[in-house]
């Protein structure tokens, strides 16, 4: 069995969208440059501290990612590594503190954005399945992003039972 169909050649338009996701996944993840180091750091960490707010940005930029994946025929396998780097960012994000460091060290959306271009050179077979795939992964990243309203919504409930 071959793993590719043959080479690919991006058309304008997933030329562009591939730099604009590459260009955001960038302001996301490593914009800028901590003063008197070379680590890198982005916006994610940052709106991450605004409630509400940064729970949201990274999981629907992840959806764009997994769009274009699908758009690009990136392999089912390929697209799993990206869904595991959204949620090992999600579930350890959701953790108050904690959550708000690991933000700063784990990047996942320049992690998917390099399998997402490693990837897009070669054509790859698609399959039906592809967007049973991709439909399912959104949800998957969609439900990690109401994880933590859901703990919100519970730890409020049970601080207002306790209280009141």
């Amino acid at each position: 069995m071959r793993r590719f169909v043959n080479s690919r050649v991006l058309s304008p338009a997933q030329a562009q969208r591939l730099f604009a996701l590459r260009k955001f996944a960038q302001l996301l993840d490593s914009a800028l440059v901590l003063p008197g180091t070379k680590y890198r750091i982005g916006l994610d960490p940052v709106l991450g501290l605004i409630p509400g707010v940064g729970d949201l940005v990274s999981p629907l930029f992840a959806i764009a990612i997994f769009w274009q994946a699908r758009d690009l025929g990136i392999p089912r396998i390929v697209q799993l590594r990206m869904l595991v780097n959204v949620g090992i960012d999600a579930l350890l994000g959701a953790v108050p503190v904690i959550g708000d460091l690991f933000d700063f060290v784990w990047k996942a959306n320049d992690k998917n954005m390099a399998l997402l271009e490693q990837h897009a050179e070669h054509e790859h077979r698609r399959a039906a399945g592809d967007w049973l795939f991709v439909t399912a992964a959104i949800l998957v990243v969609l439900a990690m992003a109401a994880i933590p309203f859901v703990v919100a919504g519970w730890a409020i409930g049970a601080i207002r039972q306790y209280l009141f």
